[in-house]
């Protein structure tokens, strides 16, 4: 069978590479590509613009990746101090990207910033600066490095089965973080302070969002079950 199509979410910023280029560019750290092409599916970049979600009707899974934070305005707060990489194009595609996966029960996997678009699209928030709220640095203890943190995931639900374990160190490089659930939310993971690591759409058990990156470690469960899930779609094609 040939390998099922994953399109993940892409960051639209300002690149350099070569000797001289210095320009804008549609980029993704190569771990998320690695990890998907691993699992036994054919990665594709989706970029922040007007009409990519047109695109899911020929994917067969899709992952919303990690980057910078989502525009407060779309929960209904005000930007607070340390909010910051707000990309309102961003925004508006992967929220049509998610609609457009779940109209057509595609699965998807969230991943930090991932998991809080899921959140936001049904009506959740989000804690603006996780220092402020949690007294640590535990979900980002150093720059650009994804050091490890304690999780515990509920027995017996869906995250569970699929990590066959509930209770691992994940690699994580997040500042913000889940307040309220949005409808149809159940959270399925917490840290040690209570942050929500986890959580499914109660609806649709094809829908996955994880506060840790996964493809920065040495767990390919995740990336194996969106496969397993992609496959099916592609099968019913």
């Amino acid at each position: 069978m040939a390998r099922p199509i994953i399109g993940i979410s892409a960051y639209a910023e300002q690149a350099r590479w070569g000797e001289a280029w210095d320009l804008p560019a549609t980029l993704l750290p190569r771990a998320y590509v690695d990890a998907v092409a691993a699992a036994g599916a054919a990665p594709v970049l989706l970029p922040p613009v007007e009409g990519t979600a047109a695109t899911v009707a020929r994917l067969d899974g899709l992952v919303l990746a990690g980057g910078g934070d989502i525009d407060p305005a779309s929960y209904g707060a005000e930007t607070a101090e340390r909010t910051a990489g707000v990309r309102p194009a961003r925004d508006t595609a992967e929220f049509a990207l998610l609609d457009a996966a779940l109209e057509q029960g595609i699965p998807v996997l969230g991943i930090c910033r991932g998991m809080q678009v899921m959140n936001v699209a049904r009506g959740g928030t989000l804690h603006q600066h996780l220092p402020d709220v949690v007294r640590s640095d535990v979900h980002r203890q150093r720059l650009a490095v994804f050091d490890p943190h304690p999780v515990k995931v509920a027995p017996n639900g869906r995250l569970a089965g699929i990590l066959g374990r509930t209770a691992l160190d994940v690699p994580t490089y997040h500042h913000q973080g889940l307040a309220d659930l949005g409808h149809g939310i159940a959270a399925e993971a917490w840290a040690d302070d209570g942050i929500v690591e986890a959580i499914t759409y109660t609806d649709r058990p094809e829908a996955l969002g994880v506060q840790w990156h996964p493809e920065m470690g040495d767990d390919p469960s995740l990336f194996a079950w969106l496969t397993e899930q992609a496959r099916d779609v592609a099968s019913r094609r």
